[in-house]
């Protein structure tokens, strides 16, 4: 589980860990229509970062990332992340295995 340090009113630190790649990663799979594009983005922009780093809120890919922490880091000025590069990797790997069933339910969910 996530955990989230409180710095100052302003500034936050989050730490997270493998576990919270797979809980992000189960929750993307279970609600793959709300997610897909969440999930496409992902699996194309990670390597850009080296598969070891990635801005969620760069690319409108944060939705996920706040409900795995069951809060909004938005409502401070400042955070940090935390990750071993094994949450970066699985997150990735996830990714990018539900990168497939992510474009067809894309293609087949009317606008």
């Amino acid at each position: 589980m996530a955990t989230i340090t409180v710095i100052d009113e302003k500034t936050i630190k989050i730490a997270v860990q493998l576990e919270d790649a797979l809980t992000m990663l189960e929750e993307a799979e279970n609600h793959l229509e709300l997610y897909a594009d969440e999930i496409l983005m992902i699996a194309k922009k990670m390597p850009e970062f080296q598969y070891t780093y990635f801005c969620f809120y760069a690319y409108d890919t944060a939705t996920l990332f706040e409900k795995m922490l069951e809060m909004d880091p938005k409502q401070y000025l400042s955070f940090s992340l935390d990750a071993p590069d094994s949450f970066f990797y699985t997150l990735y790997g996830g990714m990018k295995g539900l990168s497939g069933a992510a474009r067809l339910c894309r293609a087949l969910t009317p606008e």
